[in-house]
This record gives structure tokens, C-alpha cells and sequence, in this order.
């Protein structure tokens, strides 16, 4: 792993990657490979905590996105979409929590809380997974 960024997870019903340091170019692949190998292994549900992320750029919210896609099956989406046209679907798959202030605002103005829901702590992302 990059030295600018840790991962360390908690295995569950729902996997959980704590991250550490900052989200960019040089760290997104990091992520994006712990994510895949997640994904390959079977798991289902994936929570990551940024409580610990420093920073993020454009690179950690692309590596986000893919990470949204890949754990969010696109025929749920398409599903959604074709019923419910003009509301937001909101992952039920992948969440996020824990950001600083200067993170919710990066991950805020980006757009990025349309589809991936957010919670300010751990517990309460936890208890969204149902």
C-alpha cells in the first residue's frame, strides 16, 4: 500500500475498509484494488469509513464512483429508474461514513451523496444495512 494511505478492514456481514491518510492519484488504485478483491470474494455489502482520510481529489472520488458501480448491480438501477423516474436511487450495497467537515463538502459538491448514502458515524451506517 501507498504510504499516504492505510486500509485495515473488519470482516461482517457487512466488510468495513477503514482508510487513513489521503484519497488521490497516487492512493486511488489501492483502494480500488482492495474493493475489487472484496467484491471477488463474495462480499455483498461494503462500508467505508473516512474518518481517518485526510484529504480527497478528483482521483479518490473517481475511485469512489467505480467502486459504487461496482457493488451497486446496474439492473437494480435500471430497475429503479424505469419505476420510480426521477428519484434518486441510493445504494443499498456500498455507504459511506465518518467524513471530516472538508471531505463531506468535497464528496457534497461533487454530487457524489446522490447515490452513495453517507452517515456521521459508523454505528449509524452499520444499522442501514438491513
Amino acid at each position: 500500500m501507498s504510504e499516504s494511505l492505510t486500509i485495515s478492514r473488519t470482516a461482517g456481514r457487512v466488510v468495513i475498509l477503514h482508510l487513513t491518510g489521503r484519497l488521490d492519484v497516487q492512493t486511488q488504485q489501492t483502494l480500488l484494488d482492495t474493493a475489487r478483491s472484496e467484491q471477488a470474494s463474495g462480499t455483498r455489502f461494503l462500508l467505508i469509513d473516512l474518518q481517518g482520510v485526510e484529504m480527497i481529489t478528483s482521483a479518490g472520488l473517481a475511485a469512489l464512483h467505480n467502486i459504487y458501480k461496482l457493488f451497486t448491480p446496474r439492473q437494480e438501477v435500471d430497475a429503479w429508474e424505469s419505476e420510480k423516474h426521477g428519484d434518486l436511487y441510493k445504494s443499498l450495497y456500498f455507504k459511506l461514513a465518518g467524513a471530516s467537515a472538508n471531505v463531506y463538502y468535497v464528496l457534497n459538491i461533487s454530487g457524489f451523496l446522490h447515490n452513495i448514502p453517507i452517515y456521521p458515524s459508523m454505528e449509524e451506517a452499520l444499522k442501514s444495512f438491513t
